[in-house]
């Protein structure tokens, strides 16, 4: 039988069903295993890290008598005693997947380079006795004068060499500064976005164990392959000798694409101890160990006509970065396309600081830039006194600005103008603090939304058996997004079965290798994987179906067949797919499809999501206390394959926006390096009390372009100016513009007007 058989399926059609997490009982029932909660065969060892106390400098003594002495204390290692690892190596590697893949040794050097800096772990028969022993290792420093204020130290701002993901550094187009000198309009504004951390509810955790040569890892990762590859080049053993574990993850939005310090320590110290061994990081000491997204200071030009035609865009980002590893977001590259204008210049500039790394923060690149980018759009709005949806529409390119290649599909007007409608915009009023309900100003404010889609490499194995039961598995993994469900449905959809019948089996790196979880691309690259795995399959069936003695299509000639409803059909003849796999492959069958990374057409079109933000918003006079009202997310992501979980994502993208705009911020204390906020106590995230009933609507677009299901990456397009939607609203609400993020309300009661109560307290 030949690939090009025709194999239709005309039954249900589960993608596109607002269909429940298939995995949603396991959870809320506490039978979804996570990182931490493996057990081993042999007895666990516990093991707790101490960070340094400084953050640059060597240590210069260090003594662990007391603490191996402790009862319960099986070892304690420090840069004196710990396994070789290879030297980290360079600032910025080579090629762009090194960054993933790079050995990560933990205490090979008697160097501090950020504060809290794994310097000893310590592991025993019980977590307490491990965490009680290292408070009794005693550390000797050279403290070394270290640079930690972005402010302080722009004078030694530089070009890297690429942004995150392999974007250009700069972008040129036209003379920007000419034609911002003879620009009628302009608008030169400074914004600040502060140093933000991940905190998924599941902290950084690894459970290792050793067989002989093999480790095994149940770990909390987004991306398997990477991590693989991380741990082998770290432990110096052959990628096939890493078993990676990561069924349920406990969020990660970005924060577990690459190995951390648990994970590495804890491979060691099995090894070294002949016993598994876990080690979690606390939540304090995941704000110096398991990434953050850095401060940056943004520059954004706009100039203009006064019909609000924009003659130019800049866009310039300096931000902070660590001495030893580069970071550099691509927090300007989403301005490439999103505005048409003659004169463009986007540029990314890094200043070293002794920190850890940066890493990938939900929406890297977008959500801080679109912060600050998309205000300045509502600030040239009201300078030209044009509605600032007007004025975006009037700014609409028809091809990609800088890469002049045609947008895939582009429908960010219509998601504005049906937000709009829906919204009751036309009941804004143009001039700030002019609508108040008692002591309340009310203000409106919206802002767009892109994102760039993706499509990575990844393969899937689908296996049928001889009752009829579906098995998938592939190496990817789901944070919580519902990839279990969205590839349950797919697999259901392509062989016209029951989603009862599909067992998705995820998190594995002994299953066929994906691309993970991150950038967005999850659902369309593991989706596509599965999507052709059942075609592979299906032509097998077809295949064994019309070969084998016994079966009702043997000998049969007809080529369309059709798999709908838990049935077979070939041509007229149509038998039940569970009872016919029985008779003539009661072994089962199974076949694997696989997915290529972005090609042509990516290159030949420009990719992206779309979306628009509406708020609105109130702030007392007397206390500047700022509480959204509702809002509103309209998106453009081509096909949605699942309603609900597309709902929740950009629902949880929405909060982050509230929350990067009204409170999250890591405060670093310029003179040691610290960050002094380092628990949910103090850095603040929004919570129930803070977010109203937040609406949703999906404009579908299928982008043929794309994939086979014409959809587009939503995980992070919520994020993408929701938050400047935010202050647009308190800048309509009060018309106080603050360009110091996150908006907290010492920034905003200063500009409100005094009012009596207030005034006579003062």
């Amino acid at each position: 039988m030949s690939d090009s058989t025709p194999i239709a399926n005309t039954g249900k059609t589960w993608i596109g069903q607002p269909v429940d997490r298939v995995d949603g009982a396991l959870k809320v029932t506490g039978q979804a295993v996570y990182a931490y909660e493996h057990k081993a065969d042999d007895p666990v060892a516990y093991g707790y890290i101490l960070g340094a106390g400084i953050a640059r400098g060597r240590i210069s003594a260090i003594d662990t008598a007391q603490a191996e002495a402790m009862p319960g204390v099986l070892r304690v290692m420090t840069h004196k005693n710990a396994p070789a690892q290879p030297a980290f190596g360079p600032a910025v590697t080579p090629a762009v997947r090194e960054v993933f893949t790079r050995p990560r040794p933990f205490l090979s050097t008697d160097r501090v380079r950020y504060y809290d800096e794994p310097v000893a772990l310590v592991v025993a028969e019980t977590f307490e006795a491990a965490r009680g022993a290292a408070g009794l290792i005693a550390i000797e420093y050279e403290d070394e004068r270290g640079a930690y204020d972005l402010s302080r130290h722009l004078a030694d701002a530089y070009a890297p060499q690429r942004t995150n993901a392999g974007f250009q550094t700069d972008s040129l187009i036209g003379d920007f500064e000419a034609a911002f000198a003879d620009s009628d309009v302009k608008v030169d504004t400074i914004y600040t976005t502060p140093y933000e951390h991940h905190n998924p509810m599941e902290p950084h955790a690894t459970l290792a164990a050793w067989s002989g040569d093999e480790v095994t890892i149940y770990t909390s990762a987004q991306t398997l392959a990477n991590f693989q590859a991380g741990i082998a080049n770290t432990l110096q053993i052959p990628p096939d000798k890493v078993h990676l574990v990561s069924r349920f993850i406990g969020g990660g939005f970005g924060s577990k694409l690459i190995v951390h310090a648990d994970t590495i320590l804890a491979a060691l110290a099995a090894r070294e101890l002949q016993r598994p061994v876990k080690i979690a990081l606390t939540r304090q000491q995941m704000f110096a160990n398991a990434g953050h997204r850095a401060k940056m200071i943004q520059s954004v030009r706009l100039s203009a006509d006064r019909g609000g035609k924009l003659t130019g865009i800049a866009h310039e980002v300096c931000s902070a970065t660590s001495r030893f590893e580069e970071f550099c977001e691509q927090t300007a590259v989403f301005a490439r396309s999103l505005y048409a204008a003659p004169n463009r210049i986007t540029r990314h500039r890094l200043v070293g600081l002794d920190t850890n790394r940066g890493e990938w923060m939900r929406s890297p690149g977008e959500a801080p830039g679109m912060l600050a980018f998309e205000s300045a759009m509502d600030e040239l709005a009201d300078q030209i006194g044009i509605d600032p949806i007007e004025l975006r529409i009037r700014n609409e390119p028809e091809v990609d600005p800088e890469r002049n290649v045609p947008f895939s599909t582009r429908n960010l007007v219509a998601c504005m103008q049906e937000g709009a409608r829906r919204f009751g915009w036309e009941q804004r009023q143009a001039k700030p603090g002019t609508v108040r309900e008692g002591r309340k100003l009310i203000g409106l404010g919206m802002a767009a939304a892109i994102r760039p889609n993706y499509l990575g490499a990844s393969a899937a194995r689908i296996g049928i058996d001889g009752n009829g039961q579906v098995k998938v598995q592939l190496d990817m993994t789901d944070i919580g997004t519902g990839t279990y469900t969205i590839l349950a449905q797919i697999a259901a959809t392509s062989l016209g079965l029951p989603l009862s019948a599909i067992d998705v089996q995820l998190g594995d790196s002994h299953f066929p290798r994906t691309a993970g979880s991150g950038g967005s691309w999850g659902a369309a690259s593991a989706g596509s994987a599965v999507h052709n795995a059942c075609e592979a399959l299906k032509q097998e069936i077809a295949k064994v179906a019309k070969e084998v003695p016994g079966s009702p299509f043997y000998g049969s000639n007809l080529d369309r067949t059709e798999f709908r409803n838990g049935e077979i059909r070939i041509g007229d003849r149509s038998e039940n797919l569970a009872n016919l796999i029985n008779r003539v492959a009661p072994q089962g069958l199974d076949a694997q499809g696989a997915v290529e990374a972005a090609g042509e057409n990516y290159r030949n079109y420009s990719q992206h999501a779309y979306g628009a933000h509406f708020v609105e918003i109130e702030v007392d006079l007397d206390t500047a206390e700022i509480r959204i009202r509702r809002m509103l997310s309209v998106i453009g992501a081509g096909r949605i394959l699942n309603p609900k979980t597309a709902r929740s994502q950009i629902i949880g993208g929405m909060v982050w926006g509230i929350g990067a705009a009204l409170m999250e911020e890591s405060v670093l204390d310029p003179r040691y390096g610290h960050f002094v906020n380092h628990d949910l106590a103090e850095y603040h995230v929004p919570v129930n009390a803070d977010v109203p009933d937040l609406d949703v609507v999906f404009l579908e677009e299928p982008d043929n372009n794309a994939n086979v299901f014409g959809s587009k990456g939503i995980g992070e397009l919520g994020v993408c100016g929701a938050g400047a939607a935010v202050a647009n609203a308190i800048f309509n609400a009060t018309g106080v513009r603050v360009r110091e993020f996150p908006i907290t309300l010492d920034k905003v009661l200063p500009g409100l007007p005094v009012q009596t109560s207030r005034a006579n307290r003062s």
